[in-house]
């Protein structure tokens, strides 16, 4: 017996905005000060709605945020906020627990 296995892919799951709010609450948890691991949720994030739309809305070229959002870029954070602005999204701030 033989069996096939398919590569996990993020975006396929992100079908509404719960979906997505939550899957970025826990990535933002999970990151720590990981930059790139934020990039990538936020590209998978884009994949989810469409990286055609999210060039057009914020002006900067489809392979360019490809390469900024796959983990392996190095984003700007002015491009973090213009993805996350085109999006529909809101980044909140909150004040962290401290640890004895």
């Amino acid at each position: 017996m033989t069996v096939a296995l398919k590569r996990w892919d993020s975006a396929e799951h992100l079908q509404t905005e719960q979906d997505i709010q939550l899957y970025l609450e826990a990535c933002f948890e999970e990151a720590g000060d990981d930059a790139a691991f934020i990039a990538k949720a936020l590209g998978n994030v884009a994949k989810a709605r469409s990286m055609t739309q999210l060039a057009k809305d914020t002006g900067l070229g489809r392979e360019s945020l490809y390469k900024a959002l796959s983990g392996e870029g190095n984003p700007s954070f002015g491009t973090i906020l213009k993805v996350i602005n085109a999006l529909g999204l809101k980044l909140h701030i909150d004040v962290a627990e401290k640890i004895a």
